[in-house]
């Protein structure tokens, strides 16, 4: 299964793409509009790019009207993000949606490094969307949590169906000839392939902490690179910084993927899933 990361794709703009996915994640989308921070918002570095976007959205009662319609035209399933800066935020956003036939599952944007956080722990937030909800759950969190395990424990424990893994990571970009931080918001979060040691660690070890079910992402630009995520542990996979420079991606990935699975004599992907928590690994034939 391959997703798109939030944000990383405008499926109005690009519907061909889009439905090239099996599903689509959609922009975070907050209670109130926002406009994001100021520009600079992206910045290329040697392995990846840094953004500092800062959740501008049309606010929920915009993605209601507008464009949740007209993306539920694109005919493949629907995935919401939902962002907010307290847990009432999260719990009144999963309200809303919960009565939307269009919206599959919310994905809980647990960890955007370019805004302030909500007061109350990621399992708080979990407990009070859970309680205005029967949508499945996906928790995203951070790559920067002190013990990311012990946080995908409670996540489950408070009523997440699933885990996203990861979302970006803080980082800084300085101009080579000024110093200073290139982007407008100084720090933004960092993605493409440097992040993919740093994600695939995060699959593997909140796969064997919970068992959930995860869509991991960071830094995947090939079907090995998909083919290590699931089987670190994850069920599906999400492209996030790829998309930028190459709108084929998701095609051509699921075609190296079966490309890879054959090649080790696998039927079906699913029996790759964890496939590095147990012995006898599958080799290239």
């Amino acid at each position: 299964m391959i997703l798109n990361a939030s944000g990383c794709l405008d499926a109005l703009e690009a519907p061909e793409v889009a439905r090239a996915l099996d599903a689509f994640v959609t922009k975070t989308v907050t209670p109130q509009p926002r406009e994001g921070n100021r520009p600079v918002r992206i910045a290329e570095t040697e392995a990846g790019m840094l953004n500092s976007i800062g959740l501008e959205n049309p606010g929920i009662e915009g993605l209601l009207s507008d464009k949740l319609p007209r993306l539920a035209e694109l005919g493949v399933p629907l995935w919401v993000s939902v962002g907010g800066f307290s847990a009432s935020d999260y719990a009144d956003l999963c309200a809303v949606l919960d009565g939307r036939a269009e919206v599959a599952t919310i994905e809980l944007n647990l960890s955007c490094p370019n805004v302030e956080e909500a007061p109350e722990t990621a399992a708080e937030i979990v407990t009070a969307a859970r309680a205005r909800t029967a949508k499945p759950l996906y928790a995203k969190l951070s790559p920067a949590a002190s013990d990311l395990p012990e946080t995908a424990r409670a996540v489950q424990a408070a009523g997440a169906d699933g885990l996203s893994l990861v979302n970006t990571i803080r980082g800084l970009a300085l101009d080579e000839r000024t110093l200073q931080p290139r982007l407008g918001h100084e720090l933004g979060g960092y993605s493409g392939p440097a992040l993919k040691p740093i994600a695939l660690a995060a699959v593997y070890q909140c796969y064997r902490a919970t068992g959930l079910p995860i869509v991991g992402m960071g830094g995947i630009t090939t079907g090995l690179d998909a083919l290590e995520f699931m089987a670190a542990g994850a069920r599906a996979v999400a492209l996030g910084t790829v998309l930028f420079a190459d709108a084929q991606a998701p095609g051509r990935i699921r075609r190296e993927l079966a490309e890879e699975l054959a090649a080790r004599d696998v039927a079906n992907a699913e029996e790759v899933c964890g496939l590095s928590h147990r012995a006898g690994p599958v080799r290239v034939a």
